[in-house]
């Protein structure tokens, strides 16, 4: 997260940490619709990256190892151009400019898989912008902005240790949550939330344990991700991951959001990177990473 100076044009650079959720318990349903949860997130050093700088006009690029899955002819509509439009919108309704700029996206995380991606490179659009165009602006205007982009980017808008509840945009930071050597792992194969929640047997499941009572270790093992077992029906490789990350001797295995994406907690990164070495081997088309919490 930093401005510089590139060949003497100033671009901000900022990380889009991919989000975890280390438990997901989907709590009720709201007469429109809309889940109510409540999940413990957490951020990863892995992630996406966003670039910015002045331009004459608008633009919008992209490259990275999940690039080509996004990538338009016209740069097209995605949740980045979109921060930044509604961005420069309400910016406008305050009397404050935001000029043309070009955004670069470097999409290192996979698309549509659990860990917030889109949500994160949007969030980290905003968090930028902000910045380049030396601009502010209410942080209760900002949250509700994101929410208008969907229920993760308010919590990638933190992109720090945090309880979300309600829809997401209900956000209670989190203090004392240690630092996590995790192994993420993805079948790269597309699986559809809406179909998830279709097959949630239960909607009405208990809340998050009590945190006043019990540690962190006990707190992860007592929880869990209520849409876990549907996805793992609709995709059974989920199932093969999960067998996958036990067997490295990770002490947690659990899907984050909608999945596909699952992680490992292991007790150092370099057990987190010898897993990661050795599910590679296994599964060379499939994604895995070791990283760290943020």
């Amino acid at each position: 997260m930093r401005v510089h100076e590139v060949s003497g044009a100033t671009e901000t650079i900022e990380a889009a940490p991919a989000k975890i959720n280390l438990a997901l318990h989907v709590t009720g349903q709201r007469a429109d619709g809309y889940h109510l949860l409540e999940t413990l997130v957490t951020f990863t050093e892995a992630g996406d990256v966003i670039r910015i700088r002045d331009a004459d006009a608008d633009a919008f690029s992209i490259s990275g190892p999940f690039g080509d899955l996004l990538r338009t002819d016209d740069g097209g509509d995605n949740l980045v151009t979109r921060a930044r439009d509604r961005l420069r919108d309400a910016l406008a309704a305050t009397g404050q400019s935001g000029p043309p700029v070009a955004i670069h996206l470097e999409k290192n995380l996979p698309v549509a898989s659990g860990i917030g991606g889109g949500s994160a490179d949007a969030a980290a659009t905003f968090r930028a912008l902000l910045r380049h165009w030396h601009v502010t602006i209410e942080p209760e205007r900002l949250a509700s902005l994101a929410l208008t982009l969907g229920a993760d980017v308010p919590m990638c808008l933190e992109s720090r240790p945090l309880i979300a509840r309600g829809i997401g945009e209900e956000i209670e930071p989190v203090s004392d949550l240690p630092c996590l050597f995790l192994v993420l792992a993805n079948p790269l194969k597309a699986i559809s939330t809406p179909d998830i929640f279709r097959r949630l047997q239960n909607k009405t499941n208990p809340r998050l344990p009590a945190r006043a009572t019990i540690g962190w270790v006990d707190f992860l093992a007592q929880s869990r991700n209520d849409l876990q077992p549907p996805a793992q029906t609709l995709l059974p490789e989920i199932g093969e991951i999960i067998d996958m990350l036990s067997q490295e001797d990770a002490a947690l295995v659990r899907m984050s959001g909608s999945g596909a994406t699952c992680f490992g907690v292991f007790h150092s990164f370099d057990a987190a990177r010898n897993a990661e070495t050795s599910l590679r081997k296994k599964r060379p088309g499939w994604y895995f990473q070791a990283t760290r919490t943020i």
